[in-house]
């Protein structure tokens, strides 16, 4: 985990690429300021928000095509025989490469990408919503001066998100372009070759999902507080807790408005609801089904 604060935010960048993990490259921090730590509420839903961030990882690996991987393994097998000066064994692996092609157009002629890996990079941002809207408006004021440089280093971090990017082969162009490749090594032009196969190689398309963490984290505190707010008899503590919850879900749901997840207009109908629950709870009132309306909400939520 890699950490940074900036004018009092503290921010952590981490990558993880398949099922290994790799430490992102440092950006030189700007400020050196005291970090805002993180809450007790977000302390105690982040094992929460993990499993469904890794859920839906899970997911989109289940997607990967074991054909597609091998396809991209041969490619690459293809390019270390013609390093080698061995023609025959590069022709061997494109030949697998058609074959593993073919069957995968096969199985689904319809497919325009085939999913061949998962790599997820997870931006946390630990601030207030002031904080990022006294960040924002110093960019702003860099930008009106003229000081993009200082801007673009303050706006990079205004992130709280779990990017998951999935790379795909088009189908479209990939395999046409491997056959191309062919009668460059048959007729010596090994160079031209494995350019031909890079060049394939950067024709992965990647498709990039973004899971913003305060909307995992509201989901995940409304959850929590739903539990306490369906028991009788609460003590004096737990109805503390409860509200806790709800105002540490609304802060979740203004630093996901302050970093822009979604327009402010479609934000006033969630802190309507923040409110109705407050008044539905307070006094120790009890009963289920109080939280179904906000999660359903949350779930329908558009944040890009």
């Amino acid at each position: 985990m890699t950490a940074f604060v900036i004018a009092g935010m503290c921010l952590s960048a981490h990558a993880a690429h398949g099922a290994a993990a790799k430490m992102d490259t440092p950006v030189k921090k700007p400020d050196s300021q005291k970090a805002e730590p993180k809450s007790g509420e977000v302390k105690s839903v982040d094992s929460s928000v993990q499993s469904e961030v890794e859920k839906s990882a899970a997911e989109k690996r289940a997607q990967l095509l074991k054909d597609a991987q091998a396809a991209i393994d041969e490619t690459r097998n293809a390019i270390a025989a013609l390093d080698k000066g061995n023609k025959k064994a590069a022709l061997a692996a494109l030949e697998r490469v058609s074959g593993k092609l073919d069957l995968i157009v096969a199985r689904d002629p319809k497919l325009a990408l085939a999913p061949v890996s998962v790599s997820t990079t997870t931006f946390d941002l630990y601030s207030t919503p002031d904080t990022v809207k006294a960040v924002t408006k110093t960019a702003k004021d860099n930008l009106a001066g003229g000081n993009v440089q200082q801007a673009r280093t303050l706006l990079q971090w205004l992130a709280s998100e779990t990017d998951i990017a999935v790379a795909n082969i088009p189908l479209a162009s990939y395999p046409a372009a491997i056959k191309a490749v062919t009668p460059l090594i048959d007729a010596g032009k090994t160079d031209e070759a494995k350019a031909a196969l890079y060049a394939a190689l950067n024709t992965l398309v990647i498709e990039n999902y973004v899971i913003p963490l305060p909307k995992l984290r509201a989901q995940a505190m409304l959850a929590e507080a739903d539990k306490l707010a369906a028991k009788s008899n609460r003590k004096d503590d737990e109805n503390k807790r409860l509200h806790s919850l709800i105002e540490a879900a609304r802060l979740q749901l203004q630093l996901g408005e302050a970093l822009g997840y979604g327009s402010a207009a479609s934000y006033k109908p969630l802190y309507s609801q923040l409110d109705d629950l407050q008044k539905k709870t307070e006094g120790g009132k009890s009963g289920k089904g109080f939280f179904d309306r906000i999660q359903e909400s949350l779930r329908n939520f558009k944040f890009a």
